[in-house]
């Protein structure tokens, strides 16, 4: 078991190496859950800001008008008084002020003027309550002009402004991201990364001096170093891959573990292995030092990462980008992770799109040991 011995030697050498990405990626993960991995209830909630109210007029419709306002904002009333108001506004503490003239229903539904408002120049939040006050009168006077009275119309515009948003998904389920899956969105980094670093020390080391020729000239058949080699590098991928699902089994525990679709998740993080493991020897077979390693192992794992979906989701890059991005395997990874994070719950139409994912991450893999295969033979003719 030379060969074996040697390789994990070597590894033993450069195991800082598997010690950072591991501790980039958990980092990664974490900052990148913490930002995106959000309750998605809270991206939709409603932004309150301090509004003041010079309320003239005290009957139905104004009152339910401010009541309406409450329920949104943060609503103060204040007096008439031009140079308390523009204290108010000049030091921040309301960012928009309303006006209720005295006689509000004759004003604003029957001669439908403007509400007079103040407001800080140029701010967002100031567009966002002209479109509420501006939907809520129209709708309003689309009320009183069908012949209800002001005390209806208060009570179902009132109730149908403050219906709560439904959020529709394209899909037949109903729940929400696990959020185990970002965590796996991130693994080809920590594979491609570390892996590519690995395997390219290990095959520089063997290429020194008169290794390979000693190697040749050696008691110890081709075949089994081969064979040593082989297993030196399934076990190193092994463990790496062992530490990533340990990692997520301490990081979600049960929600983790008992998932009905964690077996594929598993599935689809130990195909992406093969594949990280077939490109890393590829890599390593091209690599002459470690300047030359560095240029290609941070190019290969960040480009990939980046145009196939793993540190930008996928529902929001460019049709253009992923065009591209479906001929590299991490795509394929990727696009396994989403079904089977919007899907809890397979169907079977869904189980075979997963099943296509992880054979065409397959077909890179025998892709790169072929062209492994072709440039070792033409190494040894040459």
């Amino acid at each position: 078991m030379t060969v074996f011995k040697c390789y994990l030697k070597i590894l033993r050498q450069n195991i800082w190496l598997v010690i950072m990405y591991l501790g980039i990626f958990f980092s990664v993960t974490m900052v990148m859950q913490a930002a995106s991995g959000k309750s998605e209830e809270s991206i939709y909630e409603s932004t309150s800001i301090n509004i003041g109210i010079v309320q003239k007029d005290t009957g139905t419709l104004a009152q339910g008008f401010v009541d309406y306002l409450k329920n949104i904002h943060h609503v103060i009333l204040m007096e008439n008084n031009p140079e308390k108001l523009q204290e108010e506004l000049f030091y921040r503490n309301v960012e928009y002020i309303i006006q209720i003239p005295e006689d509000f229903y004759q004003t604003c539904f029957v001669e439908e003027k403007s509400l007079d408002v103040t407001k800080v120049p140029g701010s967002y939040s100031s567009y966002y309550v002209d479109r509420q006050i501006n939907s809520y009168l129209t709708t309003a006077r689309t009320y009183l002009a069908a012949g209800f009275s002001q005390e209806e119309t208060v009570q179902d515009v009132n109730a149908q402004t403050h219906t709560p948003v439904t959020k529709l998904t394209s899909s037949s389920t109903t729940s929400e991201r696990a959020a185990f899956s970002y965590y796996f969105r991130y693994i080809p980094y920590l594979f491609l990364g570390a892996l590519c670093y690995v395997m390219g020390y290990i095959l520089m080391a063997f290429k020194k001096g008169d290794i390979q020729k000693r190697m040749a000239a050696s008691a110890v058949s081709v075949k089994r170093q081969t064979l040593e080699g082989l297993l030196a590098m399934g076990i190193i991928g092994l463990a790496l891959w062992l530490f990533g699902l340990i990692g997520a089994a301490l990081i979600y525990g049960r929600d983790f573990l008992l998932a009905d679709n964690a077996g594929y998740f598993l599935l689809n993080t130990l195909v992406m292995l093969i594949v990280a493991l077939s490109l890393s020897y590829l890599i390593g077979m091209f690599v002459t030092n470690s300047n030359m390693l560095n240029g290609i192992a941070n190019l290969v794992s960040l480009a990939m990462c980046f145009l196939c979906g793993v540190f930008v989701s996928m529902d929001v890059m460019d049709a253009s980008v992923l065009k591209v991005a479906r001929f590299l395997p991490v795509y394929w990874y990727e696009q396994a992770n989403e079904t089977l994070s919007k899907h809890p719950v397979l169907s079977a139409e869904q189980l075979a799109q997963v099943r296509i994912d992880m054979g065409v991450q397959l077909l890179f893999a025998l892709v790169f040991v072929c062209i492994i295969l072709v440039i070792s033979k033409y190494k040894k003719e040459g």
